[in-house]
């Protein structure tokens, strides 16, 4: 038999094994045979039946008002609140962000449908279907009255967090059951404001001539050298999780697509764990060829900065008004400042001086964005670094320094970038003093040596751009599901 045909019989085998390794008092006999396997029936678990109410007529509860006095409608969500005040009962149901207000009086409505509504736990889902009616004391001045309810799914009690209490929550147990934590406004709210900040920067990065790409996060090289990196195993090999899109971005620059960028993934095994620190994040990775110098790449940084926080701020009010803030939208060109300038000026305001060759501390960094504050400035470059902090690829300029950026706001480091090296013979030695082997760069050296312009790029964490827009303490509230150097799950 060929080699399908064993991984196949060794399937069959090991299928059967788990069956009988289960306890025989979970299972009915099995009088039905699939692919020459015995189907098990687990006791006791009852096939719900199907739904009387049917969810595809379902109106969105914001859709509802007044005007629809005397209309038939099918409506669902979470149950959030439950007031029985003996003759009547009111039960607040939630879709997203808004509610809407089912009256039960009773001896009016079937003694079954308010049993239902009223003697559910909260955040139990339930679709009602029923008549709406207006009332100038409900929630959007209707309410609406049931000729028929059904429990879909009913939460156990007590929650492992409120959703509508007033009551903080730490962030741990937020993050643990981050399922009920976005159920709540506010939060959704972020979330929204995050998905149209990626769409605002992605509709203006295309109108300006950028192609999307998608790079691998299985790489066979660390993308920027250093020892901040995942190994996995990768069959026989070892290979990494991509700390950024960096190689193949440059890559790209010599296929003649000439604007490229990628809604990317880094992984970094960083061990920070402060509120601005994730081990995985996402950017807008993006590069441009044949430029001149980095004011090239600045020019696209700052004007994607400013269509980001302009759609927000078009295409965000309700949101907004949640969250209780207001996006701030860039002037631009943004100012620059060199990296010599940052340290002279916050020279007199940190503990511990900065080394020249160092990156900027973060006593540093907040110091330089209350400087800028009092200029008039949210965001700010930071400019001219010294060559020695910065990667391997970045293009240096004299002896000492290189052409790099940071973008700053407020204090905080969104994103860094640069003109790169896009001479072969000086990567290669730029790799061998980074005490790299330029055989595990090979793939992409290669391009080097067939034709490359000028060219040069950024990556725009969205997690920070978010934090930053919304003044969110902590970063993982701008990302669902964060992995950090304790949180490994959900």
């Amino acid at each position: 038999m060929g080699e399908a045909g064993e991984s196949a019989e060794e399937d069959s085998d090991r299928s059967t094994l788990e069956f009988a390794s289960l306890s025989p008092d979970l299972f009915d006999a099995a009088p039905d045979v699939v692919a020459g396997r015995p189907v098990p029936f687990i006791k006791d678990v009852p096939i719900p039946s199907a739904m009387s109410i049917p969810l595809s007529e379902r109106v969105a509860i914001p859709e509802l008002g007044p005007d629809d006095d005397g209309r038939e409608v099918v409506v669902a969500g979470w149950i959030q609140e439950v007031r029985d005040l003996g003759g009547i009962a009111f039960v607040e149901l939630r879709q997203g962000t808004e509610t809407g207000q089912i009256v039960l009086p009773k001896g009016k409505v079937d003694e079954d449908t308010v049993d239902t509504l009223v003697e559910a736990n909260r955040e139990s889902v339930a679709a009602i279907a029923g008549t709406v009616q207006e009332s100038d004391e409900a929630p959007g001045g209707f309410e609406v009255l049931p000729d028929e309810a059904e429990l879909l799914n009913e939460a156990q009690t007590p929650l492992p967090m409120g959703v509508v209490d007033r009551v903080d929550t730490d962030v741990d147990t937020r993050l643990e059951n981050r399922f009920l934590d976005v159920r709540k406004p506010e939060v959704q709210a972020i979330f929204a404001v995050r998905a149209a900040a990626v769409e605002g920067g992605r509709q203006w990065l295309q109108e300006e001539g950028f192609t999307e790409f998608t790079s691998p996060n299985i790489i066979g090289a660390a993308s920027e050298g250093g020892t901040d990196i995942f190994e996995v195993q990768y069959f026989e090999e070892t290979a990494y999780l991509s700390q950024s899109p960096q190689l193949y971005k440059q890559m790209m620059m010599a296929t003649g697509l000439d604007k490229v960028f990628e809604i990317a993934k880094y992984f970094r095994a960083e061990s920070h764990n402060t509120r601005r620190h994730l081990n995985e994040s996402s950017a807008f990775d993006c590069e441009v060829a044949f430029i001149d110098d980095e004011d090239d790449v600045l020019w696209v940084l700052e004007n994607l900065v400013h269509a980001i926080t302009s759609f927000v701020d078009e295409n965000c009010t309700e949101e907004l008004e949640l969250l209780d803030h207001e996006v701030t939208v860039p002037d631009t060109p943004f100012p620059r400042v060199t990296y010599d300038e940052a340290l002279d000026w916050t020279a007199d305001d940190v503990e511990e001086e900065v080394a020249w060759g160092e990156d900027l501390s973060t006593e540093a960094e907040y110091a330089l964005g209350d400087i800028m504050e009092e200029k008039g400035h949210e965001y700010y470059f930071i400019t001219k670094y010294p060559d020695e902090c910065k990667p391997f690829y970045a293009q240096p300029e004299g002896e000492e320094l290189s052409r790099s950026f940071d973008l700053g706001k407020s204090g905080m480091e969104v994103t860094s970038g640069a003109q790169r090296v896009h001479d072969p013979d000086l990567l290669r030695q730029r790799i061998e003093e980074m005490g790299a082997d330029t055989e595990d760069f090979e793939d992409y050296l290669k391009p080097f040596t067939y034709g490359m312009p000028p060219h040069g790029g950024f990556g725009l964490g969205i997690e920070r751009i978010v934090m930053e827009m919304l003044d969110l303490h902590n970063i993982r509230e701008a990302v669902l599901f964060p992995r950090d150097r304790d949180r490994l799950r959900p």
